[in-house]
């Protein structure tokens, strides 16, 4: 009766190849399509101020100050996003958050109303309910508030 050796150089093999190709090319070929089909998205989709970049509108980018739009409604303890990390909320959450912002700010609630409204993004058809951007939200309060906003941008 021989004794033979396990070989293992085919499993090996079969290893490295599927690490080079699922953990280096697969990656790079989908990086290399998204960054010529959506670049910006690509890149996060980043916000900029006064040439510094400052967020990005993909994620939520933590405004805890009383005169900016916060992602996380204090009062509401379920969200609609399960990550935490949405950077949108919905029309009642950016609404409820009118009055604490114009008490802060002393900007008029009819004002903050018309942002809000004038920032409204749609879902497909009738698939979800409308939503606001919060960084967007508050870049435009930073851009149309300099005075207002001037202590809390460096």
């Amino acid at each position: 009766m021989e004794n033979s050796k396990p070989n293992y150089r085919p499993v090996i093999g079969l290893a490295l190849v599927s690490l080079i190709l699922c953990g280096l090319f697969f990656p790079l070929l989908i990086t290399g399509i998204a960054q010529i089909v959506f670049p910006n998205q690509a890149n996060g989709d980043l916000a900029k101020l006064h040439g510094h970049t400052i967020g990005s509108y993909l994620i939520d980018n933590n405004f805890t100050l009383p005169v900016f739009f916060h992602a996380r409604n204090e009062s509401s303890v379920l969200t609609a996003s399960a990550s935490s990390v949405d950077p949108d909320i919905t029309l009642s959450q950016a609404y409820s958050q009118i009055p604490r912002i114009s008490q802060a700010t002393g900007i008029p609630p009819s004002n903050l109303t018309s942002i809000v409204n004038g920032n409204v993004e749609g879902t497909f058809w009738i698939f979800g309910s409308p939503y606001v951007n919060v960084l967007k939200l508050n870049l435009i309060l930073i851009n149309e508030y300099p005075a207002v906003y001037k202590n809390h941008t460096a």
